[in-house]
């Protein structure tokens, strides 16, 4: 049987209450009659025999590039750059995608005498991993054999004797890259592409860039101008990116690019309620979802915390294709789009959504405010194509407990930026001012290069993030957080999703359209 397409529900009295994630844990919402519930595709069949469809792409390459093993010699200089700890969310059942990618190619490496291999985690600003979390990525046949020889990197965008500055775009932007991988004979990126805003040229000239190239595209007016960054064709965030990324091939860096899209069997068989539409739930559904409930609200939230982040999911390769970077990508996009789009009719006044207890930027770690903020207005409110699903001037509903809280190993710049930052200037074009201050302060630098903090800059980024979300809206109101922590992003707090709901009638007018966003499984509105 094929898994069933999305579709969008009006509410009425035969309709149960609603799941929302809210951080930790989940509540049900009774919402008025005439909303709207946004449901995402089933997900779809995976490949049966992924490493085989692994061989078949590398042996049968999209657009203008040969098949791998030809571009392989003895010799050569080879570096496989993949995706960082950021993807897939939450972390996938092993083997990892990347794992049985990079076997591929490592194999076709040693069948042609390739002996100077080094791989390299595409961090841009992002901390470092682990060893543990490298090892969950990679398998332990890489991981041995490389990471005890230095040759597993992870990259450092702010060691300059490891970059190099390719030049200008016809834009005056600077590109400056990993330098290993720019003056490789060959640089095999491997992606996992959640959502069709990762992949592309945004692979190596974003993953294996500098603050200095970064800076070009990250930041307030270009997040303003990118209407939608998971539709590309509306995105300055994907202009910039693609100008950057053809600079790079015109400068002569040969890439050859691997984009893997997986299906939204998100989560495990103890919390397949999550996935399931709510008035198909069986008596074990049920059962599971009050248990999982009691349990949660009655564990201390670090201890919830342990535990929800050690879900492993058991999402599964849907496609995998490779080749020069454009043509792959146009093909994943069209694959992404067939496991999450939607087709919805209008925009609505009020968007609802719950927000779960992990995005790119906290695994293992803490949501705090700022990666709540990004999560719903950079990440949520951004998954259409075409035009918002909310209507300018209309209100996003954000359910989440928001806590006062940060990890100050990952995000100790984030900490400064809550404080002091936010309590002077919430507004994206402002925020700026201080950028540099941190981007460039010696001790946050330290902490990104040695540690596992997250570069300095990365809380303007992900305020960035939120800037299109903010300047379309006329209220963000955020349900069950932190009174303090919710005011200071300049938010609205409500108690109850009914106050949030009275709340955004006092701005949208007294009988509002109300949409739900339903998550999991992702899914991207089509607006007509």
């Amino acid at each position: 049987m094929s898994p069933r397409p999305g579709f969008v529900l009006e509410v009425d009295r035969s309709t149960p209450p609603t799941l929302f994630w809210h951080g930790e844990g989940f509540r049900l919402e009774r919402l008025p009659e005439g909303t709207r519930l946004l449901y995402g595709p089933e997900p779809l069949d995976p490949l049966p025999d992924p490493v085989s469809a692994i061989r078949h792409a590398l042996l049968h390459p999209l657009g203008d590039s040969a098949p791998l093993p030809e571009l392989l010699v003895p010799g050569m200089k080879l570096t496989i750059a993949f995706d960082d700890v950021s993807l897939p969310l939450p972390p996938m059942r092993r083997p990892d995608v990347r794992q049985l990618v990079v076997e591929q190619v490592l194999d076709f490496a040693a069948e042609a005498g390739v002996d100077d291999v080094v791989l390299i985690a595409a961090l841009a600003l992002h901390r470092r991993m682990t060893d543990a979390e490298l090892r969950h990525a990679l398998g332990d046949r890489v991981f041995d054999a490389f990471a005890p020889h230095d040759l597993l990197r992870q990259h450092d965008a702010e060691d300059p004797s490891q970059l190099v500055h390719l030049g200008l775009t016809d834009q005056d932007e600077d590109v400056e890259i990993n330098k290993r991988a720019a003056e490789s004979d060959l640089l095999v990126y491997v992606n996992i592409n959640l959502v069709p805003m990762d992949g592309g040229h945004k692979s190596v000239a974003t993953g294996l860039a500098s603050y200095r190239s970064l800076k070009h595209h990250h930041n307030a007016r270009t997040m303003q101008h990118s209407r939608s960054f998971m539709d590309q064709e509306h995105s300055e965030l994907h202009s910039s990116n693609w100008r950057m990324g053809r600079h790079i091939a015109a400068s002569g860096v040969k890439v050859f690019q691997i984009e893997t899209t997986l299906n939204t069997d998100t989560f495990p068989e103890q919390f397949r309620f999550l996935m399931r539409r709510e008035w198909e739930w069986s008596p074990r559904d049920r059962a599971a979802f009050l248990a999982s409930s009691a349990a949660l609200a009655r564990t201390p939230p670090r201890l919830a915390r342990s535990i929800l982040h050690s879900i492993r999911s058991p999402q599964k390769m849907t496609s995998v294709q490779a080749g020069e970077v454009e043509a792959v990508h146009a093909r994943t996009t069209a694959n992404v789009y067939a496991q999450q789009l939607v087709e919805v009719d209008g925009q609505t006044d009020v968007l609802t959504m719950g927000l779960p207890y992990i995005c790119p930027y906290n695994v293992n770690s803490i949501m705090n405010p700022i990666l709540v903020a990004c999560l719903g207005l950079g990440y949520f409110f951004n998954m259409y194509r075409g035009e918002p699903l909310v209507r300018e001037g209309g209100v996003v509903v954000m359910s989440h407990p928001t806590p006062w809280e940060f990890n100050p190993v990952h995000h100790p710049s984030y900490i400064d930026f809550f404080e002091q930052v936010l309590s002077e200037t919430t507004d994206p074009i402002e925020v700026g001012k201080f950028e540099e201050a941190f981007a460039t302060d010696p001790w946050y630098v330290h902490l990104y290069r040695t540690g596992h903090a997250y570069h300095g800059v990365h809380p303007f980024y992900m305020w960035y993030w939120c800037a299109h979300a903010l300047a379309h809206l006329g209220a963000v109101i955020v349900v069950g957080g932190d009174r303090a922590a919710v005011r200071r992003l300049g938010f609205t707090p409500a108690t109850t999703m009914a106050d949030a709901l009275e709340m955004a009638r006092d701005v949208v007018g007294p009988d509002p359209t109300i949409t739900h966003l339903h998550s999991p499984p992702l899914v991207m509105a089509d607006v007509r």
